[in-house]
């Protein structure tokens, strides 16, 4: 239920999806290709393929060298790579967005500005470094991806319980926790009327479930808004960016476990859809079998 987070810094080692493809920026870029087709060009139309053979070499050391020099990656291959992957993270931030309740989306976009701004305070203050906040802001990508899975699992949970009619479940169960009592041992009316209670008692179960999983996530969507807001009251003062460090991963741990309680839930919302339709069909039976004793 809930998707990767972040866009991973250049140049560390991981997974293929992890690493910027050097060669592949190196080799398919118009610099490279116009200068590859044009000297070909150039010697097909004057005869002298020495021209074909030297851009051959050349291309050659290019793509021997140019994929693993440190230069061209921080001034050109590495902000490729940052751009692409921030492109397919907004992408697939939209994506999620279209399904939210429409207040979760503006929270949403002002957590996104509240990044921005804690970047930009840490940028200003001279005590932190640059290559020392870098790797614990990176987390702050992570803790917006949190926050849409949040959000999603609530408008999920929220659309499910907006169906559900717990006052007339509660009318229900009571009139057959009465026909229970009345009916003796042995009589179908009591039989289905056990039956109907089991089933509305699954309903219950998994109305109260639901609204756990929503006020769990609700209070950490929360936590999460206003943890970013005191970093950026704290972050002019503070001289250590371990501090901020660890107050994500706090945020993170918090994430995780309310991610282990949902993970795997998504039968709630099959056990709940399946149990209306049971306690459907044993009312509308219910009903038939009353009304063919009304008429004899």
């Amino acid at each position: 239920m809930f998707y990767a987070r972040g866009v991973s810094g250049s140049g560390k080692k991981g997974s293929s999806d992890d690493e910027p493809p050097y060669a592949r920026y190196a080799f398919l870029n118009p610099y490279n290709l116009s200068l590859l087709v044009g000297s070909t060009v150039a010697a097909a139309a004057t005869g002298h393929w020495w021209l074909a053979v030297c851009a051959a070499a050349t291309e050659g050391l290019w793509m021997v060298f140019a994929p693993d020099s440190k230069i061209l990656q921080r001034a050109w291959f590495d902000k490729t790579w940052n751009a692409t992957k921030r492109a397919q993270l907004e992408e697939e931030q939209d994506q999620k967005i279209a399904k939210l309740w429409p207040n979760d989306v503006v929270r949403f976009k002002l957590l996104r500005e509240q990044k921005t701004r804690i970047e930009k305070l840490a940028t200003d203050n001279p005590s932190l470094t640059v290559d020392m906040m870098g790797s614990e802001l990176v987390k702050i990508d992570g803790l917006l991806e949190d926050f849409l899975e949040l959000a999603l699992v609530c408008a999920r949970s929220e659309q499910h319980l907006a169906s559900f009619d717990f006052k007339a479940l509660q009318q229900t169960w009571q009139q057959y926790t009465k026909q229970l009592e009345h009916y003796p041992v042995g009589d179908r009316r009591r039989e289905v009327a056990q039956k109907n209670l089991e089933v509305l008692g699954k309903r219950r179960q998994r109305y109260e479930e639901l609204r756990r999983i929503i006020e769990t996530s609700r209070g950490q969507m929360d936590l999460m808004e206003n943890t970013l807001r005191l970093l950026a009251d704290e972050i002019l003062s503070m001289a250590n960016p371990a501090e901020l460090g660890l107050r994500l991963d706090d945020l993170r741990v918090g994430v995780d476990a309310i991610r282990e309680t949902t993970t795997g839930n998504d039968h709630l919302y099959e056990e709940l859809q399946v149990a209306e339709q049971e306690a459907e069909a044993e009312a509308e039976a219910e009903a038939q079998q009353q009304g063919r004793r009304g008429r004899r």
